[in-house]
């Protein structure tokens, strides 16, 4: 039974912030905007200490964190929400799962984003995380990417509702958004593995099983990501009943109920997948038992016609005086003739019974 090494999240104390990413020279940058039904303010690379001046909580507020090697940045923005240290110890322990957490007036939420990696079999990971209270969003990124580019134009553009909802129909928009990644990673996915299937059907290379074997543990790290997202969007609806957080709105909860039924579909959508690895998988044994056996069996046949002529050539290669064809005139030619009619006899047997 082959054994599946999991990857071990890295120890970190509750109250320790040490950030565990791959990113460690991403310079932290902050992003605000403070929006309404009528207004809109933008504003770039402000300095954590001015940060409160720029905050209006009469309205939605969407702060957005690139970066996270600047632990005093990030311990900063904390202090200013009053945001405690376990919660900002998991943005910064990117090894987490996926997990809902709801601390006092504070909603905290992380995602595993993944995309294909160009020209690999690999899938990229970037930990995103999002803290959410009364009129204020707060997204955590590793790295800057543009996963919310398009969010960003409906705020400033006035598309959609985005600027009528509050922040938490915002953070339904930026899940979203990251959940579309799943569906970008597994099509690409299904586009390699499609690719796989007709080369299996060509060729019987040991790559290709390894390829093979290289995509199922593609779609079970996509399994155990979903699984967690699936949880977790499950537990909002308890939520809704609780009378202490209020920072979703009761008629906004439908939208996190879609997004359960997406996280459905992803899972769904990769047993239907790894079903068609095992197919793929089969394919391939069956292909290669197939050469096998065409081999053997043109082997075996090839062995079959010259058994009896080996047996002929054994009897009159034994060193016997009183053998009286050894000393016939045409024996030679005679035992010649007989093995070329013993020999075209079986090739018709053969044919006409289609051994070959």
């Amino acid at each position: 039974m082959r054994k599946i090494n999991y990857k071990k999240g890295k120890k970190v104390q509750p109250t320790l912030l040490e950030y565990t990413g791959v990113h460690k020279f991403t310079l932290t940058e902050i992003q605000l905007f403070v929006y309404d039904t009528n207004d809109l303010a933008e504003f770039h690379e402000i300095e954590v200490s001015q940060m409160n001046k720029h905050l209006d909580f009469s309205k939605s507020n969407w702060l957005n964190v690139h970066g996270l090697n600047e632990i005093d940045a990030i311990k900063q923005i904390g202090d200013c929400l009053s945001v405690d240290n376990f919660m900002l110890s998991d943005i910064l322990n990117t090894t987490k799962r996926t997990k809902l957490e709801e601390y006092h007036d504070t909603l905290f939420f992380n995602i595993k984003s993944l995309l294909p990696e160009a020209d690999s079999n690999n899938i990229n990971v970037e930990q995103i995380s999002f803290l959410l209270k009364s009129g204020i969003l707060v997204s955590f990124q590793e790295k800057r990417s543009d996963f919310f580019t398009h969010i960003r134009e409906r705020i400033r553009t006035h598309s959609g509702i985005v600027r009528d909802k509050k922040a938490d129909y915002l953070l339904y928009l930026l899940l979203d958004a990251v959940m579309e990644n799943f569906y970008i990673t597994i099509e690409s996915e299904e586009d390699r593995v499609e690719e796989l299937i007709n080369l299996s059907k060509t060729s019987t290379r040991p790559e290709i099983l390894e390829q093979i074997e290289k995509h199922r543990d593609n779609y079970n790290f996509l399994k155990r990501s979903i699984i967690p997202l699936r949880d977790s969007l499950y537990s909002i609806k308890s939520i809704k009943y609780d009378n202490v957080f209020n920072a979703i709105e009761p008629n906004n909860y439908s939208f996190f109920e879609r997004l359960h039924q997406k996280s459905l579909e992803l899972l769904e959508q990769i047993e239907y997948d790894l079903t068609t690895l095992d197919s793929a998988s089969n394919f391939y044994f069956s292909t290669q038992n197939h050469k096998m056996n065409e081999v053997i069996k043109t082997l075996t046949v090839v062995s079959v016609f010259f058994m009896p002529l080996t047996f002929i050539v054994g009897v009159y290669g034994m060193n016997f005086d009183n053998m009286p064809e050894l000393h016939w005139q045409y024996g030679y030619f005679i035992i010649v003739g007989l093995m070329i009619l013993l020999f075209l006899g079986m090739v018709y047997y053969f044919k006409k019974k289609k051994w070959y």
